[in-house]
C-alpha cells in the first residue's frame, strides 16, 4: 500500500494497568470468576455451567449428499486404460484413472452438478485435468467434445462387458 499523506505524531502510547488474576483465558472451558467478583455473580456463573452439563448437546442434523461418491461405475476406474488418450497429454498411467464426467450441459451438467455417471469416461489424471479446462483457447472444443465421445463409447463397452451398464442406455443414445 503506498501512503498518500506524511505520518503525523499523535498522542504517544500510554502502558496499560496488566490484568486482574483470573480474567484471562480459562482452562477446559471452564470459566473461573475475577479476583474480588461478588458472590452473586460466582453463584450465576456456577448455575450456567451447569446448566450446560444437565442440557444433552442438541443432535446436529447429517449433510445432504445428491448421490453416494462412490459408485460402483466411479470405482470401476481403478487399474483401467486411459480412454481418452489426447496426444501429448496423455501419461498412459492405469493407477492414476478415474471416472470422467461429461462436462456438457444437454449430457446433465450443471452449476454444482455432475452429469450422470453413464454420461463419462475412463480418463488418466493428466487427460482429466486437461479435459476439465486445461485446453481452453488452445483446441477447439469440437475436436475435444469428438474425442470424449469416442472415449464415453469405447468405455461403454468395457461397462457393459462389466456387467455395469444396462444395454437399454445405448438405446438412448442412439434416439
Amino acid at each position: 500500500m503506498m501512503r498518500r499523506s506524511p505520518l503525523k505524531n499523535g498522542k504517544p502510547l500510554q502502558r496499560k494497568k496488566a490484568m486482574s488474576r483470573g480474567s484471562g483465558f480459562s482452562r477446559a472451558g471452564t470459566k473461573t470468576p475475577a479476583a474480588g467478583a461478588s458472590l452473586l455473580r460466582v453463584a450465576a456463573v456456577q448455575a450456567k455451567a451447569r446448566d450446560r452439563e444437565a442440557k444433552p448437546a442438541k443432535p446436529r442434523k447429517p449433510m445432504k449428499s445428491s448421490r453416494p461418491k462412490m459408485t460402483p461405475i466411479r470405482a470401476s476406474a481403478r487399474g483401467q486404460d486411459c480412454t481418452l488418450r489426447f496426444p501429448g497429454i496423455c501419461n498412459r498411467n492405469p493407477e492414476t484413472t478415474a471416472w470422467c464426467h461429461s462436462n456438457r450441459l444437454e449430457d446433465g451438467k450443471g452449476m454444482g452438478l455432475k452429469a450422470p455417471d453413464h454420461h463419462g469416461c475412463y480418463g488418466c489424471s493428466d487427460c482429466h485435468a486437461w479435459l476439465d479446462g486445461g485446453y481452453a483457447g488452445r483446441v477447439a472444443r469440437e475436436v475435444v467434445d469428438a474425442r470424449f465421445d469416442a472415449a464415453r463409447a469405447e468405455s461403454q463397452e468395457k461397462l457393459r462387458a462389466l456387467g455395469l451398464m444396462p444395454e437399454q442406455d445405448n438405446e438412448k443414445e442412439a434416439a
